[in-house]
């Protein structure tokens, strides 16, 4: 039978197919953005990812949250009744101690996305965690244990030793996981693209079930029972989920690895710096470009005029008379895409900076609020609520705000500005920063008053902490998420794990900030003493609520326009 040319072509083109499909797997039955299985094949889509492989890694970021919470709630009074540690240093400590637990992200996110991938970083960390956790059990009970003068100093360095463990453990999990989770959506895949803006909806509810246990269930424990039994539910609970979370690791997806970030950012700086007397060609087509990507990515980078000075890194040099043509190196010469990646990290730092004061802000909640209630009357009906509890409220605003959030904001918002996200990035953050102005200014106005009821002998109920709590937790629905997903959504493909790191780094640096201001504060001012009935803790708020407001001018001039300059 004689076959037309038109049959001819039509096998040929079946013939390719074919052995595209046999090599690399259906592009309708594998995932389209490079991920792949446990055996390093193309990760399937019926049996890879999704939601499927989201349940463990939030059942394990859930673990380590109630963790860290029934640390981080109640630790500023544990500081100050166990360690007897004044007011001042106690809040010091507690915002060094977070800084440095937000801080470690940075080196958790550089061995992922440069040695170890994202699996495995999580499960090194996880261990060093549970270990921090382990010593910290065990210096609560030390002092029962201990008969000796000097067993004070021994309790505080353990204390301690278990303290910065668990930090150090953080910063493989806090840049990992989210990223992790986000990982398991085939960005190229328009259905699970929409999904993957709600699962980091759903991590925030997932770290914050943690917090409301922590703040509720296990500060109750660590006042009522004892330090010890406190520290040593959320350890096994962790221990637990790290079991389950290795036992996934087959419906995961991962990530190849690929040059080191931080190198390839090194190398765009450098070789600006050397082409630097060279002139910029009119046309950016003349810039160095790779003749084409070596794998599929899942966005496209357009040359951006912003940060010219380093497209310096990318003018191909000319040919020297007389002599061989000898290729660049990658010191000297960087591809035009690698340039744009370094111009998104810059278009970034505007955000970052607000994002630093904003959890300046939020870390009250774990220092001068706790401080605040402790000069209240805490009693409710027939209940006595710990100061660290009213932390709860902000907890539970953010589990009801995020379902409304993603069920009901996100399509009504999606229609008006037809966003897949619903709202854009800046105006999210724009309204998780005003937020954080108003719960300061809130925190003034009630201690203004409770130091005018105190003059008369009488005290105010906690209970009128809650509104600062609740606006708090909403301000960060808005911001604490929002800043997870840009630094995410903006990332190149290989620094993924280290934007998520960078946007963790501003807990950090907002703490550190936090425990500068405070000793500024202290040396300068009786704003905070021992007995605050005899200070001025309003004034400390209304200058939180000031650096709030400038905040926010700061944003709205500087942020915005850049995220607006994204080539993405």
């Amino acid at each position: 039978m004689r076959r037309g040319p038109c049959s001819i072509i039509t096998l040929l083109l079946a013939s390719i197919r074919l052995c595209c499909i046999m090599q690399n797997g259906d592009s309708r039955l594998n995932t389209c953005d490079g991920t792949v299985d446990v055996n390093g094949q193309p990760a399937a889509k019926a049996s890879t990812g999704n939601w499927r492989a989201c349940f463990f890694i939030l059942g394990i970021e859930f673990s380590e949250c109630l963790a860290y919470f029934a640390i981080s709630k109640n630790l500023v009074t544990y500081l100050t009744s166990v360690l007897d540690e004044s007011n001042i240093d106690a809040a010091r400590n507690v915002s060094t101690w977070i800084g440095t637990t937000f801080f470690t992200p940075l080196v958790g996110a550089f061995l992922a996305d440069t040695y170890w991938g994202r699996y495995k970083t999580i499960v090194i960390f996880l261990s060093i965690y549970t270990v921090g956790m382990l010593v910290l059990t065990f210096s609560a009970i030390l002092p029962s244990l201990m008969q000796s003068s000097n067993h004070h100093e021994i309790h505080r360095v353990a204390v301690y030793a278990g303290l910065y463990l668990t930090a150090l453990g953080n910063g493989g999990i806090k840049p990992c996981t989210s990223a992790f989770g986000a990982d398991q959506f085939d960005m190229a895949d328009p259905a699970e693209r929409v999904k993957k803006g709600s699962f980091f909806n759903w991590y925030f509810f997932s770290i914050n079930v943690g917090s409301l246990l922590s703040t509720t269930v296990i500060v109750w424990v660590q006042d009522n029972v004892g330090w010890g039994i406190g520290f040593a539910v959320p350890m096994i609970l962790m221990s637990l989920g790290f079991a389950v979370f290795v036992t996934g690791r087959r419906v995961y997806r991962y990530k190849t690895l690929g040059e080191s970030p931080m190198t390839r950012v090194s190398q765009v700086v450098v070789a600006a710096a050397r082409n630097c007397h060279m002139e910029l060609p009119d046309n950016s087509s003349a810039l160095h470009h790779l003749p084409s990507p070596p794998i599929e990515t899942t966005f496209k980078v357009h040359h951006t005029t912003q940060f010219r000075f380093l497209d310096k890194a990318a003018i191909v040099p000319p040919p020297t008379p007389g002599k061989k043509d000898v290729e660049a190196g990658p010191w000297r010469l960087c591809t035009m895409p690698q340039v744009e990646e370094v111009k998104m990290l810059l278009r970034l730092c505007p955000a970052w900076v607000s994002m630093v004061v904003f959890f300046m802000i939020t870390a009250q909640m774990s220092s001068t609020l706790i401080e605040q209630g402790m000069a209240m009357d805490n009693h409710v009906g027939p209940f006595t609520v710990p100061p660290a509890s009213l932390a709860g409220f902000d907890v539970v605003a953010m589990l009801v705000l995020i379902p409304v959030y993603d069920a009901v904001l996100v399509p009504f918002a999606r229609h008006a500005t037809g966003l897949d996200r619903g709202l854009s990035h800046p105006q999210r953050l724009g309204v998780g920063l005003a937020l954080s102005m108003l719960a300061m200014a809130y925190s003034a106005l009630l201690e203004r008053n409770r130091l005018a009821v105190a003059a008369t002998g009488a005290t105010v109920s906690i209970m009128w902490q809650a509104p600062a709590y609740t606006i708090l937790g909403a301000g960060e629905v808005f911001a604490a998420i929002g800043v997870i997903e840009l630094f995410y959504d903006q990332a190149p493909d290989s620094m993924r794990s280290l934007c998520t790191a960078l946007a963790q780094l501003a807990v950090a640096a907002g703490n550190y900030l936090n425990s500068a201001v405070l000793g500024s504060v202290a040396s300068a001012t009786g704003w905070i003493p021992e007995d605050l009935d005899d200070g001025h803790l309003d004034y400390f708020f209304w200058l939180m609520a000031v650096l709030g407001a400038l905040n926010l001018l700061q944003f709205l001039l500087c942020s915005i326009p850049a995220m607006r300059q994204s080539g993405r």
